[in-house]
């Protein structure tokens, strides 16, 4: 067959599809995805770009930080698609429900961020209390049930999106510099500070409370001793009982309403929160403290029952996501993407300026749906990709103690 007959026949298939005579042929080549997460990062429009890119669809299923964990060790088979915490892998792992992602089957596998692969930002090692994502990145072969402490060709999650967090304060309401996690419990704010109400990370903002107060040193905030706990929560009983929190938060838009509203001038926050009481017109801060950030990190994860044209879309998803697009869209929204390299070509450079360099914006920095962040001239709180994640004191982690804290947890919230 000549080149112009194979183009004609392509067309006249092309004019046939476009009128519908073969959807069920062509439907059938593009299976969906179900992709099994919490709602905060199934974004509608990473996933309709990707549809208009490669026609296949992705089908989120939303569920809570717990549940994802406990699908993935009840029920592999209920996704096609994981995105999970790096510190729920110490469950999950074990199970042998989660294979291996064969990063030579991952285009830009080698480019992802050294905060991953090695536990360094320019060169220099972050602090990895709690699971740091070197700590579970590789497995030894695709199907293993323990880590590998040395980089393999099997990645246990490839990364979607990861920050550091810290306090979000209301300068115009405290009109003094804040600049350490001590000031959360600082009477001063006595019933107009909050904290969240998640116990596995709450307990680490106190701890970050307690050692910024000089009353102990732990030598893992994420692997506290039974004797650690019940410092901890001590100190925070003792704070609520004073009349120091206004409340406890468990909900994204309930912190972002609790500081809007001006009710709490300081409490643990999302960056994304912070973005939303902005949005709004309102002076809000993400402040930079001495001690450092509370690191998160989420990756995409395959389930062991993910074969044939489901695993080559899943594969298709990731190599997309890693490519650019989406990274530069979550760029914009204050969090960061595995593969920089990508997401800058896909930014304009004084996008990548404020949001990555630190530096003053030259135009109004706007969110991905067009919302006023940031004014021409104003910077990004904690400046730098280097200086805020570079500042990790330690990262999200499930204890080995995790029953009795999440016990002691629920003392502190009674009481």
């Amino acid at each position: 067959m000549t080149d112009t007959s194979r183009r004609s026949l392509l067309k006249g298939t092309a004019g046939i599809l476009a009128t519908g005579m073969f959807p069920a042929v062509h439907a059938q080549e593009k299976p969906v995805l179900r992709y099994l997460g919490t709602a905060v990062n199934q974004d509608k429009a990473i996933a309709e770009k990707f549809k208009a890119d490669t026609g296949i669809t992705i089908q989120y299923v939303a569920v809570n930080t717990d549940e994802v964990t406990k699908r993935a060790v009840t029920s592999p088979n209920s996704f096609d698609l994981i995105d999970t915490e790096y510190f729920s892998l110490k469950k999950i792992i074990p199970t042998g429900n989660l294979l291996g992602i064969d990063t030579k089957r991952i285009k830009n596998a080698d480019k992802i961020t050294t905060l991953f692969t090695k536990g360094e930002v320019g060169g220099k090692k972050v602090g990895d209390q709690g699971t740091a994502p070197k700590k579970v990145m590789y497995l030894t072969k695709p199907d293993a049930k323990t880590f590998s402490a040395e980089p393999t060709q099997y990645m246990t999650l490839i990364p979607t999106v990861y920050n550091a967090d810290t306090l979000g304060i209301r300068p115009d309401l405290i009109k003094r510099p804040i600049e350490s996690w001590k000031e959360l419990l600082n009477p001063e704010f006595k019933g107009k500070a909050s904290i969240l109400n998640i116990p596995s990370i709450g307990i680490m903002d106190a701890a970050m409370v307690v050692e910024a107060m000089g009353l102990y040193k732990y030598p893992d905030k994420g692997n506290m001793t039974k004797k650690e706990i019940d410092l901890t929560i001590k100190t925070l009983i003792e704070a609520k009982k004073a009349g120091q929190f206004r409340s406890l938060w468990k909900d994204f838009n309930e912190s972002v309403n609790l500081m809007a509203s001006g009710e709490v001038v300081i409490q643990s926050m999302w960056s994304p929160a912070v973005t939303a009481v902005r949005t709004k017109g309102i002076a809000c801060t993400y402040q930079p403290l001495k001690e450092g950030y509370r690191a998160w990190a989420a990756g995409f994860g395959v389930p062991k029952t993910l074969a044939g044209k489901k695993a080559d879309a899943a594969y298709e998803f990731i190599n997309w996501f890693l490519d650019g697009w989406a990274g530069a869209y979550l760029n914009r929204q204050g969090y960061y993407s595995a593969v920089l390299e990508t997401a800058k070509a896909k930014m304009e450079a004084y996008e990548w300026a404020y949001w990555m360099e630190g530096k003053a914006a030259e135009k109004d920095i706007k969110s991905p749906n067009g919302q006023l962040l940031a004014k021409a001239g104003e910077k990004r709180d904690g400046g730098s990709y280097e200086d805020r994640m570079g500042g990790i004191a330690c990262w999200n982690a499930v204890m080995d103690e995790n029953v009795y804290m999440v016990q002691k947890w629920n003392e502190f919230v009674a009481a």
